[in-house]
């Protein structure tokens, strides 16, 4: 699954430790999820949206080529 958390986290300058310090995770959380090799748990996509004031469907596109 392809995200927009990269370029979201980057237009407010935060590091990839902040947003996970933000959102209780880990840094490794957030690098696996930017690179497309962890899909995180509903609660964290829910996190990830209020955090950037905007729904999971913007932060996350769907890839139907992708296998599962």
């Amino acid at each position: 699954m392809q995200n927009t958390l990269p370029q979201r986290r980057q237009a407010l300058g935060w590091s990839q430790q902040r947003l996970a310090d933000e959102l209780g995770v880990s840094r490794q959380t957030i690098i696996s999820i930017e690179k497309g090799r962890y899909d995180p748990s509903l609660p964290v996509a829910f996190r990830l949206a209020a955090t950037f004031h905007c729904s999971i469907e913007d932060l996350f596109i769907f890839d139907e080529g992708a296998t599962a």
